[in-house]
């Protein structure tokens, strides 16, 4: 088991985003590379060209992925990259079906933290820690990509938020302020509701949006990185009032979400927020590309996390996203692996950044987005993991699967707030140990 203590990862992440706001640094990206540079992994590959099969679970993408590829193969002529995304809800059956046969893919994007761990641990993919410039991201990003033998199996994307997307001319036509705690929450939503307004575009059909979302709403509950070490340390666990109390807030929210919303997909949520039937809609930042895409004119702003009391902070949610690795069946593995260095580079993570409207995991790369920007300074403020992936991503099924599948029964009235509790607590005594 892995974990990243939460005081490093903010600590570290602090480093990071703050360099993202200020001028580019010298020779040591990020503070964490001493000495000389790393020496490349290879070097170019030279003869008859070979193509590279790349996977990946955001569809969305695939305009920026080919401006991307067609950057790198201009540095690389004989090196042609096929970006092969598919739905989200499918990736995982596919890329192990993929991986088991051995064949069709070289590049594959790996969920984080146990998500990459348990393909590296079975052996399906190349280390990585040799290539030019994975070692200059920071520790904590790389511990989402790496196998129980503490190697490296993946260049990480970037720094998702969860946030609270709202659009701005529909709370100020209707004279309500953005909410800053739960008690606003509530009390906007019904301002909102009472117009005829669906207050939040939530999706439940597919469960992990509903665990996104509790990272948004449950935070204050439970207390931050305060709560957080205690659970870590064993002072704390999913029956505590404070946990539950999390969790009667996402019951409590029925009422303002769309009605049937525990079986319409993200994507239908995603349209009543940018027609304008609905005033917020709760996901990771990587949405804000997709509503620029859908809707350029769209008024949108940013929530984080709630704060406890009026004044007070209100956290930041983050995870590192997915990586990508080297399939270790590949029959071009230094090909492979130069398309690494590229992934790893700063000119990857600058364009990443900017086409895509996300922060990225590479040191030194400045979002221009003005919300990214807002992300970031927002997570310099105060910030707190993504409790249920970063920490609770383990067991079989993992202690967040069973967390999102327990919250869809208790939406289909199948479970109360304490057997959601109890089934969460149930999951993670089966692996999870205290840290001493």
């Amino acid at each position: 088991m892995r974990r990243v203590g939460v005081w490093l990862f903010c600590a570290i992440l602090m480093l990071v985003v703050s360099a993202c706001s200020s001028s580019p640094p010298s020779s040591n990206t990020g503070g964490q590379a001493t000495g000389s540079a790393p020496t490349p992994a290879v070097e170019p590959a030279k003869g008859e060209p070979v193509e590279l099969v790349m996977y990946s679970w955001r569809p969305e993408d695939k305009d920026a992925y080919a401006k991307f590829i067609a950057e790198f193969e201009k540095q690389h002529a004989n090196i042609k990259v096929k970006f092969k995304p598919f739905k989200s809800t499918e990736y995982n059956t596919i890329l192990s079906n993929s991986l088991t046969a051995g064949t069709g893919v070289d590049i594959v994007q790996l969920r984080p933290y146990s998500g990459a761990t348990s393909i590296a641990d079975a052996g399906y993919l190349l280390p990585i820690d040799d290539v030019k410039g994975v070692q200059d991201i920071p520790k904590p990003y790389l511990d989402s990509a790496r196998g129980t033998d503490q190697k490296v199996y993946g260049v990480p994307l970037s720094i998702n938020s969860a946030v609270i997307f709202y659009n701005k001319k529909i709370l100020e036509d209707n004279g309500v302020q953005p909410p800053q705690t739960w008690d606003e929450l509530i009390q906007v939503s019904q301002a909102l509701q009472a117009k005829g307004i669906i207050p939040i575009a939530q999706a439940g059909k597919a469960a992990y949006l509903l665990s996104i979302a509790h990272s948004v709403i449950g935070t204050s509950a439970y207390g931050g990185n305060d709560y957080v070490e205690k659970m870590l340390s064993g002072e704390a666990n999913f029956n505590d009032a404070a946990f539950k109390e999390s969790i009667k807030r996402m019951q409590e929210l029925t009422p303002f979400f769309p009605p049937d919303f525990i079986g319409i997909d993200d994507k239908d949520a995603q349209a009543l927020f940018y027609t304008g039937k609905a005033a917020m809609y709760i996901n990771g930042s990587y949405r804000l590309e997709t509503f620029e895409k859908q809707s350029p004119d769209l008024p949108i702003d940013i929530l984080p996390g709630l704060a406890k009391e009026k004044g007070g902070e209100a956290p930041m949610i983050n995870w590192v996203d997915g990586s990508y690795g080297v399939v270790k069946a590949t029959k071009h593995p230094e090909e492979a692996k130069i398309f690494m260095e590229f992934l790893a580079s700063k000119e990857f993570g600058q364009m990443f950044s900017d086409d895509l409207s996300r922060l990225s995991a590479i040191a030194g790369v400045m979002p221009k987005h003005p919300l990214v920007q807002k992300m970031t300074q927002l997570s310099e403020k105060s910030m707190a993991p993504f409790l249920m992936l970063v920490h609770f991503g383990e067991g079989t099924p993992t202690t967040k699967t069973t967390f999102e599948d327990s919250l869809q029964g208790m939406y289909i009235n199948k479970l109360t707030v304490d057997k959601v509790a109890e089934d969460t607590q149930a999951s993670a005594d089966k692996w999870f140990k205290p840290k001493k």
